[in-house]
């Protein structure tokens, strides 16, 4: 193992490329604990020492910033924006024709897309930002008595807007730099930074409020979900495809085989990210309620049951969303019936069955059939820590100082995030090593 990875530093490009990478997510780093101008620094101590305590779309902010919400810092909103702006584009490109034909149209029109990302991610970051400050000053967001701007006025707010979205616009081109110079995908290697450097706080907390067992059983489930999650996240349906033979002049081509690769869990953990969105809009019409009676008990009702991630309300609904959006994302990233046109303009056939509206009604049917496991395993993941660490009796004392059950409602997703990024980095690795005759990481012993 240790010669594997005295391997990637043996070639000079690579090399480079490896301390680029490390260089970037150390800056990125360095930026989520800059404190913004305006900002009450003691409050923000204090509100940290309180995040363990918040769950709903706190943590699931937090998750995405590597802890600089909640300090409010330069680089508080993380890539989340981004993140965001970009499954809009890919959701506009089924509904829109000038982005369809941009998606058709190669390089080309994928740099207008990337271009309208980038618009867009700084159009949502000054939405976002706008919003934080508000509800974090008025204690909306994380249950009142913080606030982190003693000069609460237009000119503050406006600084504070500036800065977090000049924050996500570096974050933003600090990503692409990464791809451009460095190793894999920049914003995935970011998202993965800073869910990492949570780990240790998790671990921390954890064993200060519930004591050594409640470390060991976060272990064990790391452990199983880690293993759930490599051989799901590397299981895949092949579709046998074979091309026919054509004879063009004297030389012969085609007569191929080759094999469409479907992903159990092909869209990935983009449903997780919309449950959420969608989960928390009930959180924010009621912040928006007048205070009286039904006011009150509508905001009573949506924090007992549609903000706490213990709630079995919440359970229900959180995993039906995950569920209805895995088909939703899945059905526009991969459409049969272009599939199967291409495959016909090609040449090719599946081995039984017939060109055309058959071989799409296949496709189809295969993927209906591998999502419904993939969704219900993205909905386990996000689920099922947090029903066993509350099973246990572990984070449930919250009047007693205990650590929230809401703080374990995303170790499932910092997981298959975490994974799935390392996977993709490891083979693009490996591609670069076995090109120069070097071992790999994932390279079979003979």
């Amino acid at each position: 193992m240790f010669s594997r990875i005295g391997n990637m530093f043996r070639v000079p490009d690579l090399r480079n490329k490896i301390l680029f990478t490390l260089f970037m997510i150390g800056l990125y780093r360095l930026g989520s604990f800059i404190p913004a101008p305006g900002i009450d620094t003691a409050a923000v101590d204090a509100l940290r020492e309180d995040s363990s305590q918040q769950g709903g779309i706190l943590a699931f902010v937090q998750l995405f910033s590597g802890g600089g919400l909640t300090t409010f810092a330069l680089f508080a909103l993380g890539v989340l924006p981004y993140i965001t702006a970009s499954i809009i584009m890919q959701v506009l490109g089924v509904v829109v024709p000038r982005i369809e034909q941009w998606q058709q149209q190669g390089a080309v029109g994928q740099r207008k897309i990337t271009q309208w990302t980038r618009y867009l991610t700084v159009a949502i970051a000054v939405i976002q930002s706008t919003s934080f400050s508000f509800l974090f000053n008025s204690g909306a967001a994380v249950g009142g008595g913080f606030v982190l701007m003693p000069k609460f006025n237009v000119g503050t707010v406006l600084l504070v807007v500036l800065t977090l979205t000049a924050g996500t616009a570096l974050v933003m081109w600090m990503g692409e730099l990464i791809t451009q110079r460095g190793i894999g995908n920049g914003m995935s290697l970011i998202i993965t930074a800073s869910i990492v450097s949570q780990f240790p706080a998790q671990f921390s907390t954890l064993w200060q409020n519930e004591g050594w067992l409640a470390v060991a059983t976060f272990m064990v489930i790391l452990a199983i979900s880690l293993v759930g999650i490599v051989f799901v996240e590397q299981g895949q349906r092949r579709i046998p495809v074979q091309f026919a033979k054509r004879v063009v002049g004297r030389k012969m081509y085609g007569g191929q085989s080759t094999y469409i690769p479907l992903k159990v869990n092909q869209s990935g953990v983009i449903p997780i990210i919309f449950a959420s969105s969608v989960l928390y809009l009930p959180n924010l019409i009621a912040v928006a309620l007048p205070a009286n009676s039904w006011g009150d008990s509508i905001r009573n009702f949506v924090d007992r049951n549609l903000a706490n991630p213990a709630a079995a309300l919440y359970l229900i609904v959180f995993g039906f969303l995950i569920v209805g959006f895995a088909y939703f994302y899945t059905a526009i990233t991969f459409d049969p019936a272009k599939q199967a046109d291409t495959i016909r303009k090609q040449g090719g056939f599946i081995p039984g069955i017939r060109p055309g509206k058959q071989t799409e009604r296949y496709l189809a049917r295969i993927l209906t059939r591998i999502t419904l496991p993939g969704a219900l395993f993205i909905a386990a993941v996000a689920l099922v820590p947090n029903l066993i660490m509350s099973a246990l009796g572990f984070g449930l004392n919250d009047h007693n100082g205990g650590l929230s059950a809401a703080g374990f409602g995303f170790i499932g997703i910092s997981i298959l995030i975490a994974v799935g990024v390392s996977l993709e980095t490891m083979k693009q690795i490996d591609s670069q090593l076995m090109m120069r005759n070097y071992e790999g990481f994932l390279a079979k012993k003979k």
